[in-house]
């Protein structure tokens, strides 16, 4: 057996030895959403720190554990705080989380984050449903020897985030009345915000929003055979004439205040399966 395997496996028997259901949906909350686990009826929290061969994220906004429980009926796993590549750790620490995920029983992965816009047509507040993204600018989890027993060495990424979710999502958001846009993440290392230089490159790239989170966890899921839904909440506008400068504490509070809408979309369509 592999080091790396060796390690998913102790990590795995651990958690199982704290809790015995098989989640059927994993969940990572990205900066200022980690008020969804409120609405998760938790039987079992475990801190990052006592979990085996687990990163420990370090980022304000993040709250740094491993909840499970109930939700819309559904059992789920829910990463109330990630691990970014700015932190320093390697995108194979980044990539373990969510290959726990899959052993321990994961067949559909959910994730949010905060970014930055460079459409214009959007706005502060706004939701959008990702269906694709750019990675060249971060290293790739799957880089080194390939691990067979979780996915192949070439995984196709044609369809990286699940056509059948988003459509679904569309769905709820005319029912729930809610403008949701859908777009393009471009994923940069961080952990500075971009320049307007920068900004402008990632438009004319195609790419509708960026930030510093995601497409490394999506690679892994899509490797080892998850659905993906994913949802950015837009908490800053990149392409803009101002001057002014991007703070985290903006972005947080943004990002808090369009959480509501996320979360309920994600419930809706959790209750589906």
């Amino acid at each position: 057996m592999s080091e790396l395997m060796s390690q998913l496996h102790e990590t795995v028997q651990y958690i199982q030895s704290q809790y015995k259901e098989v989640p059927l949906v994993g969940i990572v909350l990205g900066s200022g959403l980690g008020n969804f686990v409120s609405e998760i009826k938790v039987e079992k929290e475990i801190p990052y720190g006592e979990i085996p061969n687990f990163p420990v994220s370090t980022v304000k906004g993040h709250l740094g554990k491993l909840v499970f429980g109930e939700l819309e009926g559904k059992k789920v796993v829910a990463m109330a705080g990630r691990f970014h590549f700015y932190e320093g750790y390697t995108p194979q620490q980044i990539a373990f989380p969510i290959r726990v995920m899959k052993l321990l029983g994961v067949q559909h992965l959910f994730l949010s984050n905060a970014s930055g816009c460079v459409n214009t047509s959007f706005k502060v507040g706004d939701l959008m449903l990702i269906n694709d993204h750019v990675s060249f600018f971060i290293a790739n989890p799957l880089v080194g020897p390939n691990e067979e027993a979780l996915g192949t060495r070439f995984p196709d990424m044609s369809e990286p985030y699940s056509k059948a979710l988003i459509e679904k999502a569309k769905q709820i958001g005319a029912e729930l009345n809610y403008d949701l846009k859908e777009g393009v993440y471009l994923a940069t290392t961080g952990p500075t915000f971009e320049t307007h230089a920068e900004y402008r490159m990632i438009k004319a790239l195609g790419a509708d929003v960026v930030g510093m989170s995601t497409v490394q966890e999506v690679i892994i899921a899509r490797h080892c055979g998850m659905n993906v839904f994913a949802i950015s909440v837009i908490t800053d506008m990149g392409i803009r004439d101002t001057e002014d400068e991007i703070t985290h504490e903006e972005v947080l509070a943004a990002a808090k205040a369009a959480e509501p809408k996320m979360s309920n979309i994600f419930k809706k369509i959790i209750a589906s399966f």
